[in-house]
Protein backbone atom coordinates (compact mmCIF):
# COMPACT_ATOMS: atom_id res chain seq x y z
CA UNK A 1 0.00 0.00 0.00
CA UNK A 2 1.44 3.47 -0.82
CA UNK A 3 1.73 6.03 1.80
CA UNK A 4 1.80 9.92 1.31
CA UNK A 5 4.74 9.85 4.25
CA UNK A 6 6.90 8.19 1.07
CA UNK A 7 8.55 10.63 -1.58
CA UNK A 8 7.48 8.91 -4.63
CA UNK A 9 3.67 8.63 -3.77
CA UNK A 10 3.87 12.16 -2.27
CA UNK A 11 4.93 13.78 -5.47
CA UNK A 12 2.37 11.21 -7.18
CA UNK A 13 -0.31 12.81 -5.25
CA UNK A 14 0.93 16.39 -5.59
CA UNK A 15 0.83 15.81 -9.33
CA UNK A 16 -2.09 14.55 -9.47
CA UNK A 17 -3.95 17.48 -7.65
CA UNK A 18 -2.20 19.86 -9.86
CA UNK A 19 -4.53 18.21 -12.87
CA UNK A 20 -7.79 18.99 -11.05
CA UNK A 21 -9.22 22.42 -12.72
CA UNK A 22 -12.41 23.81 -11.86
CA UNK A 23 -13.92 22.74 -14.65
CA UNK A 24 -13.22 18.85 -14.14
CA UNK A 25 -16.07 16.34 -13.67
CA UNK A 26 -16.91 13.98 -11.40
CA UNK A 27 -17.41 10.09 -12.03
CA UNK A 28 -19.96 9.56 -9.77
CA UNK A 29 -20.91 11.16 -6.12
CA UNK A 30 -22.81 14.48 -5.40
CA UNK A 31 -19.54 16.91 -4.83
CA UNK A 32 -18.25 19.49 -7.11
CA UNK A 33 -14.34 19.63 -7.31
CA UNK A 34 -14.02 22.50 -5.22
CA UNK A 35 -16.43 20.49 -2.35
CA UNK A 36 -13.86 17.78 -2.68
CA UNK A 37 -10.84 19.78 -2.40
CA UNK A 38 -12.38 20.99 1.25
CA UNK A 39 -13.44 17.54 2.24
CA UNK A 40 -10.20 16.34 1.47
CA UNK A 41 -8.48 18.85 4.19
CA UNK A 42 -9.46 17.95 7.33
CA UNK A 43 -8.13 14.20 7.71
CA UNK A 44 -4.75 16.05 6.56
CA UNK A 45 -5.29 18.62 9.26
CA UNK A 46 -6.02 16.15 11.62
CA UNK A 47 -2.79 14.35 11.21
CA UNK A 48 -0.86 17.26 10.89
CA UNK A 49 -2.39 18.85 14.53
CA UNK A 50 -1.24 15.53 16.22
CA UNK A 51 -3.31 16.61 19.09
CA UNK A 52 -4.38 13.79 22.07
CA UNK A 53 -8.69 13.10 21.79
CA UNK A 54 -10.39 11.50 23.92
CA UNK A 55 -12.41 9.75 21.72
CA UNK A 56 -11.70 5.83 21.59
CA UNK A 57 -13.75 5.50 18.30
CA UNK A 58 -16.83 4.23 17.22
CA UNK A 59 -16.10 -0.14 17.83
CA UNK A 60 -18.39 -0.90 14.94
CA UNK A 61 -16.53 1.25 12.73
CA UNK A 62 -12.66 0.05 14.20
CA UNK A 63 -14.00 -3.59 13.70
CA UNK A 64 -14.97 -3.29 10.54
CA UNK A 65 -14.06 -0.34 8.69
CA UNK A 66 -10.78 0.33 10.13
CA UNK A 67 -8.52 -2.04 8.29
CA UNK A 68 -9.98 -0.88 4.65
CA UNK A 69 -8.33 2.65 5.19
CA UNK A 70 -5.22 1.40 4.87
CA UNK A 71 -5.00 -1.72 2.56
CA UNK A 72 -4.68 -2.12 -1.17
CA UNK A 73 -8.26 -3.21 -2.27
CA UNK A 74 -10.02 0.65 -3.25
CA UNK A 75 -12.80 1.80 -1.65
CA UNK A 76 -16.28 1.34 -3.36
CA UNK A 77 -17.71 4.72 -5.18
CA UNK A 78 -19.95 6.74 -3.10
CA UNK A 79 -19.06 5.70 0.36
CA UNK A 80 -21.28 7.52 2.91
CA UNK A 81 -19.31 10.49 3.99
CA UNK A 82 -19.65 11.62 8.11
CA UNK A 83 -21.88 14.48 7.85
CA UNK A 84 -19.62 17.11 9.75
CA UNK A 85 -17.16 16.36 6.06
CA UNK A 86 -20.26 16.87 3.11
CA UNK A 87 -20.00 19.98 2.33
CA UNK A 88 -23.46 21.84 2.47
CA UNK A 89 -22.61 24.70 0.36
CA UNK A 90 -20.53 25.89 -3.10
CA UNK A 91 -16.73 25.87 -2.25
CA UNK A 92 -14.40 28.10 -4.15
CA UNK A 93 -12.06 25.90 -6.38
CA UNK A 94 -9.08 27.61 -6.46
CA UNK A 95 -8.98 28.89 -2.85
CA UNK A 96 -10.04 25.33 -1.32
CA UNK A 97 -7.38 23.61 -4.54
CA UNK A 98 -4.33 25.72 -2.39
CA UNK A 99 -5.51 24.91 0.80
CA UNK A 100 -5.25 20.94 0.12
CA UNK A 101 -1.98 21.49 -2.12
CA UNK A 102 -0.48 22.98 1.24
CA UNK A 103 -2.03 20.68 3.37
CA UNK A 104 -0.41 17.42 1.47
CA UNK A 105 2.86 19.60 1.33
CA UNK A 106 2.46 20.06 5.10
CA UNK A 107 1.52 16.39 6.03
CA UNK A 108 4.85 15.23 4.26
CA UNK A 109 6.64 17.80 6.12
CA UNK A 110 5.90 15.70 9.30
CA UNK A 111 7.20 12.43 8.05
CA UNK A 112 10.06 11.98 10.63
CA UNK A 113 7.95 12.59 13.50
CA UNK A 114 7.95 9.48 15.92
CA UNK A 115 4.55 9.78 17.85
CA UNK A 116 0.99 9.91 16.76
CA UNK A 117 -1.99 10.13 18.07
CA UNK A 118 -4.81 7.91 17.53
CA UNK A 119 -7.46 8.73 15.03
CA UNK A 120 -10.75 10.56 17.05
CA UNK A 121 -12.81 7.99 15.24
CA UNK A 122 -10.49 5.07 14.25
CA UNK A 123 -8.30 5.18 17.14
CA UNK A 124 -4.72 3.82 16.84
CA UNK A 125 -2.50 4.30 13.68
CA UNK A 126 0.75 3.10 13.39
CA UNK A 127 2.76 5.90 11.66
CA UNK A 128 2.48 4.12 8.20
CA UNK A 129 -0.96 3.46 8.38
CA UNK A 130 -1.52 7.44 8.75
CA UNK A 131 0.29 8.15 5.65
CA UNK A 132 -1.45 4.95 3.99
CA UNK A 133 -5.04 5.46 4.74
CA UNK A 134 -4.19 10.14 3.80
CA UNK A 135 -2.58 8.38 0.66
CA UNK A 136 -6.18 5.97 -0.04
CA UNK A 137 -8.32 8.98 0.64
CA UNK A 138 -6.42 11.05 -1.64
CA UNK A 139 -6.25 9.04 -4.15
CA UNK A 140 -9.84 7.53 -3.60
CA UNK A 141 -11.36 11.52 -4.33
CA UNK A 142 -8.86 11.64 -7.28
CA UNK A 143 -9.88 9.21 -9.14
CA UNK A 144 -13.55 10.33 -8.51
CA UNK A 145 -12.52 13.53 -10.81
CA UNK A 146 -10.64 11.58 -13.20
CA UNK A 147 -7.27 12.39 -12.24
Amino acid sequence: MKSLLNEEAFEEIKNRIELLTENSERGWGKMTVGQMCWHCQYPLKLAIANKPNSSKGNWFIKTFFKKSLYNDKPWRKSLPTAPQLKAKEDKDFASEHNILKMLVADFYAVRDREEWYPHPAFGPFTKEQWGQVQYKHLDHHLKQFGV
